[in-house]
């Protein structure tokens, strides 16, 4: 895992910096109790083609660009992906001489970088439409013939093998800086904003993120729900918005009991202090009306997606955890119930692996698995748009 350093001028550059940090940390990527189809459904709703490892939006814009120049040169296909890795390295360098420190894939790494910016891009590069072509990036190597085939002329071939005549980018994309890719900034241009809007647009024109880039919706607040302009959402966001704020809430005291419970087995006493301390926290902010009011059926029925199977053993659990928190919210850290509905649910998931019932899982346990409060991505959109709001 690549680590960031920066140097910070102002306090606004402090807690830019500090979200980007928070973005490589991963930990809402856990999934400990089985409900990550429910968080990732929601955060694809709301914030489409985004990553927990994203850091800056330029990086939709420099993968395409790079790959472009790969196919402008006369690299071999089978030095293809060589070619590849080496530019990316290179390019870190490039951001450097451009002045760029937070947010730098691989700033620490370099060549021991194992997760190119490429790797991190590629799926959200297809679900904005930026990439045309469907395959991974293996098979768009395999293809690099035909991709300098098509910069030339549109090639009957490539309808033949069902690639797109314009090639695997989207013809609209902007060219690159002309000091590209030797020096490069996370800086977006008027045209590079406007490209990256116009592909939100048409691609997923009813999400959140669409909404707030087109007004590049700005806002300094750790999650969604907070947003100052929340209450001028669309009332289709506002609604998601709302379920994922419940949702994130009630299961958030199941995160912190499950590590509650790991703390006790492994007889560690900072630990326990801390998860109790939060719990109890927990149990005195959580909106207990807005949780009784919640209505189940109404929720899965607002994230329900194609891309994303909820089983019904996560409902249930849902269902459950939600009952035991209204039944007795103030004793629901001793509640035998509530404890052995926790430990059902993570043996259920990981069988001989349950921290449970594995000593040497449990010893491997860090002191905090899947503890923070579920923020379906919005570290990462938050980021892409405040670059939109500073384009020019």
């Amino acid at each position: 895992m690549s680590s960031l350093a920066w140097v910070v001028f102002d306090e606004a550059e402090r807690d830019r910096a500090r979200r980007i940090m928070a973005l490589f940390n991963e930990r809402e990527a856990r999934d400990e109790l089985g409900i990550g189809a429910i968080r990732d459904s929601i955060a694809d709703l709301l914030f489409p083609g985004t990553s927990v490892v994203h850091t800056r939006l330029r990086y939709m814009l420099f993968v395409p660009w790079l790959f472009q120049d790969l196919e402008a040169s006369n690299v071999r296909p089978g030095r293809a992906s060589v070619a590849v890795r080496e530019r990316e390295i290179r390019f870190i360098e490039a951001l450097l001489q451009g002045g760029e420190q937070a947010g730098v894939i691989g700033v620490d790494a370099r060549e021991r970088l194992s997760r190119l910016p490429s790797m991190v891009y590629w799926a959200g590069l297809g679900v904005w439409g930026i990439r045309r072509f469907e395959g991974s990036i293996e098979s768009y190597l395999e293809h690099l013939p035909l991709w300098r085939r098509l910069r030339k002329d549109r090639s009957e071939e490539a309808a033949a093998d069902g690639l797109i005549g314009e090639g695997a980018w989207h013809p609209g994309l902007p060219p690159p800086p002309d000091d590209f890719p030797d020096v490069a900034t996370f800086r977006l241009r008027t045209i590079d904003a406007a490209f990256v809007v116009d592909r939100l647009v048409a691609s997923a024109p009813t999400s959140l993120l669409t909404h707030l880039a087109k007004g590049a919706a700005a806002a300094d607040c750790d999650f969604i729900w907070e947003h100052p302009h929340r209450a001028r959402f669309p009332a289709g966001c506002e609604r998601l918005v709302e379920h994922g704020r419940l949702f994130s809430d009630v299961l958030h005291g199941a995160s912190l009991l499950y590590n509650l419970m790991l703390a006790e087995r492994r007889d560690w006493a900072e630990q326990i202090d801390r998860y109790r301390a939060e719990l109890d926290e927990w149990t005195a902010d959580l909106d207990l009306a807005a949780l009784e009011a919640w209505t189940l059926d109404d929720f899965w029925d607002a994230i329900e997606t194609p891309q994303h199977s909820v089983r019904p053993l996560a409902r249930t659990f849902v269902a459950h955890w939600r009952s035991l928190v209204l039944a007795d919210l103030g004793g629901i850290a001793e509640s035998d119930v509530a404890r052995r509905a926790v430990e059902a649910r993570e043996r259920r998931l990981k069988g001989a692996q349950s921290r449970f019932a594995n000593q040497a899982a449990l010893d491997r346990w860090s002191g905090a698995s899947a503890a923070g409060r579920l923020a379906f991505r919005w570290d990462a959109a938050a980021s892409h748009i405040a670059d939109l709001a500073h384009a020019g």
